[in-house]
C-alpha cells in the first residue's frame, strides 16, 4: 500500500503543470565552479559579504556627489547585464557583479509621475534631481503645469530648483555628462524649466504654435539662465539643437534651430566675457586634447544622440569613461567640491526598438564609467547609482546556468518551438503568427545578429517604459541614508543631507528641517585664468 502511495506521489509530482522535471533539466549552458557545490563555498561567500557591511558604515558629510543615471535600467537589466558580463569572461555569468553592485548599500525608488501611472525620462528627471514629483513630459516646473502650457512654466513660483543649482550655489561646480543629446529630458532636468521636454530648440517651441522669445528652448536655456550658464562641464550629443539651420557642423550635418542663432559660438561669447577660460570640443581628438585647467568645457560629440558604443568609432567618439573621467579632472579643482550627473542613456533608447544586446552593452559601459569614477574620486566622495523607470524586458525561462543570456532558453514552448531569455511584453519587435502559429525565432536570418529585435507580446512602434520600482546603489560618506523603499523625489534630499546642500536637514547640522531654500546665486568674479577657446 505504502508503494502504491509512493508512486502516485511521484506521479503527481512528474506531472506539475508549473515546474516539471524535463523543465528543470534542460541542457545547455557554461558549468559552474564545482567549488560552488560545498556548503563551505556558500558559507564563506555569506562571511565576506557581511563583513563587508559591517565595514562600509561611513558618517562623514560628503564634499562631492557623482550621480549615476541608467536610462530605463530595470532591475531585469540588470540581472542580464551582469550576466552577460560574466559570459563575456567566459564563466557562467550569473555570479558576476557590475561596478556599482559592489556598493554596500541598496535601496527602491517608486517612479510614477503625479499625473501618470508610468512615467517619462522629464517627469524622473525632475523628481530625482530637483526633488519634487512632478507632472509627465515637464522638467524642473511643478505639478501646476501641465505638460505644454507655456503660460503657467513663465512664473516664478513654479520654478525647482536641482541639486546642481544648489552645489552651484554653495560655492561648488557642477557638471553633465550624457551619451543621449545634452538637452534631453534626463541632463535637462540638471538646469532646464520648461513645460515639454520636446522643446529642444526653438523650431520645436514654434511648432507647438508658441513665441521661443517667450517660451525659452531649452538649449537657449543650458546657454543663457542659470544653472546651465554655470555649469562647468557639458559633454555629450546634440550640436543639431545649438546650430541655425543654414550651418553644417563638423560632421556634416545640418543644424536645427530657426532664429539663426549659433549657441555654441553664444556660449564661447559668455565665457569670454567673463574672463573664464574654455574649451569646446567635437570628438575624442578635442577631448583628449582639451587643457584640463580650463574653467568651462562644452563638448558636442555628434548632431543628436552619441552612437551605441558598440557601433560607434572608437578612435572618433570618446566612451562614457572617457566622459567621465574629463570632467572628474575639471570638477575636482575646485576644493569646495563638486555635483556631477553621468547618464547611460542609451540603455533606454535599444529597449524602446527591443534590442535587448545594445541595451545590455550599453550597461556594461555605465558599469565601465562607475569603476573609473570610484578609482578617480577623492574618498569623501558619496557615488550613487540608480534608474528613472522600468522597461517591460523580461529576463524568463528554465534554463541551465550559464545558458547564453542573448540566445534561446533551454525550454520550448507548448508548439515545440523555441523563445529567447530576454523577450519584451510590447514594442516592434512582433512577429505575427500564421496558420502553424508562431514563428520560429532561431530560424531567421537575422536570428543572433547585433540588432536582432527580441520577440514581443504587443506590436508597437516603440515598446513602452514599465512602472516597476528601480534599484538605488550609494558609496560613500551618508550611503546609510540610502536604505529601504522610498519615493525617488526624496533622491536629492537624500544627496543634500549626505553633502549638505539645499534646502533641510544635513549631516553637517542635523537640526534644521525647516530651513529656507537657499538664496539665489551671487554674480560669478572673473577667474584670473586667461580665457582659450
Amino acid at each position: 500500500m505504502r508503494a502504491a502511495v509512493l508512486l502516485t506521489c511521484l506521479a503527481l509530482a512528474a506531472a506539475d503543470h508549473y515546474h516539471s522535471e524535463a523543465v528543470w533539466t534542460a541542457r545547455g549552458g557554461v558549468e559552474p565552479d564545482p567549488l560552488e557545490h560545498t556548503a563551505a563555498y556558500w558559507h564563506a561567500e555569506a562571511q565576506a559579504a557581511l563583513a563587508a557591511r559591517l565595514e562600509s558604515v561611513d558618517q562623514r558629510a560628503a564634499r562631492s556627489v557623482i550621480m549615476f543615471l541608467g536610462d530605463g535600467l530595470s532591475v531585469p537589466t540588470l540581472a542580464a547585464a551582469r550576466a552577460l558580463q560574466g559570459q563575456l569572461q567566459g564563466r557562467p555569468g550569473e555570479e558576476a557583479r557590475l561596478a556599482f553592485e559592489t556598493f554596500p548599500v541598496t535601496g527602491l525608488a517608486k517612479t510614477y509621475c503625479v499625473d501618470a501611472q508610468i512615467p517619462d525620462s522629464a517627469c524622473t528627471a525632475t523628481a530625482y534631481l530637483g526633488g519634487v514629483k512632478v507632472n509627465q513630459g515637464t522638467l524642473g516646473v511643478t505639478a501646476a503645469v501641465r505638460r505644454g502650457d507655456c503660460d503657467a512654466s513663465l512664473d516664478n513660483s513654479t520654478h525647482i530648483d536641482s541639486i546642481a543649482a544648489w552645489a552651484i550655489q554653495d560655492g561648488r561646480d557642477a557638471g553633465i555628462v550624457t551619451t543621449t543629446r545634452v538637452t534631453h529630458a534626463s541632463p535637462a532636468g540638471a538646469y532646464a524649466k520648461i513645460a515639454n521636454r520636446l522643446w529642444e530648440s526653438d523650431a520645436n517651441v514654434r511648432a507647438a504654435g508658441l513665441d521661443p522669445e517667450r517660451c525659452r528652448d531649452i538649449a537657449h536655456q543650458l546657454v543663457h539662465s542659470f544653472p546651465g550658464n554655470r555649469l562647468k562641464v557639458i559633454l555629450g550629443g546634440g550640436r543639431r539643437e545649438f546650430l541655425p539651420n543654414s550651418t553644417v557642423d563638423e560632421e556634416g550635418a545640418r543644424g536645427r534651430r530657426l532664429d539663426g542663432r549659433d549657441l555654441v559660438g553664444e556660449w564661447r561669447a559668455d565665457k569670454r566675457a567673463r574672463n573664464a577660460s574654455h574649451s569646446y570640443v567635437w570628438d575624442r581628438a578635442g577631448l583628449l586634447a582639451a587643457p584640463a585647467d580650463d574653467d568651462y568645457l562644452l563638448g558636442l560629440f555628434e548632431s543628436s544622440h552619441m552612437q551605441y558604443h558598440a557601433e560607434a568609432d572608437a578612435a572618433r567618439e570618446p566612451s562614457l569613461a572617457e566622459l567621465t573621467e574629463a570632467a572628474i579632472a575639471r570638477l575636482s579643482r575646485n576644493p569646495r567640491g563638486y555635483f556631477l550627473f553621468v547618464e547611460g542613456g542609451r540603455i533606454d533608447h535599444a529597449h524602446h526598438d527591443n534590442l535587448p544586446r545594445l541595451a545590455l552593452l550599453e550597461t556594461l559601459q555605465l558599469s565601465e564609467a562607475v569603476a573609473r569614477a570610484a578609482r578617480l574620486a577623492a574618498p569623501d566622495t558619496l557615488l550613487l547609482l540608480t534608474a528613472d523607470h522600468a522597461h517591460v524586458m523580461t529576463y524568463n525561462g528554465y534554463s541551465r546556468r550559464g545558458n547564453p543570456v542573448l540566445g534561446l532558453s533551454g525550454d520550448a514552448g507548448r508548439d515545440g518551438k523555441p523563445y529567447l531569455t530576454l523577450s519584451y511584453t510590447n514594442g516592434p519587435g512582433y512577429r505575427p503568427h500564421d496558420a502553424n502559429g508562431r514563428p520560429d525565432i532561431s530560424l531567421e536570418n537575422e536570428f543572433g545578429a547585433p540588432r536582432m529585435r527580441a520577440h514581443v507580446d504587443v506590436p508597437l512602434a516603440s515598446e513602452t517604459h514599465g512602472g516597476e520600482d528601480v534599484a538605488v546603489f550609494a558609496r560613500g560618506p551618508g550611503q546609510h541614508v540610502f536604505t529601504g523603499l522610498y519615493e525617488q523625489s526624496q533622491l536629492p534630499h537624500l544627496m543634500g543631507y549626505a553633502a549638505c546642500l539645499g534646502p533641510g536637514r544635513h549631516a553637517c547640522r542635523p537640526a534644521h528641517p525647516r530651513a529656507a531654500p537657499a538664496p539665489a546665486p551671487a554674480p560669478v568674479p572673473a577667474p584670473a585664468a586667461a580665457a582659450r577657446r
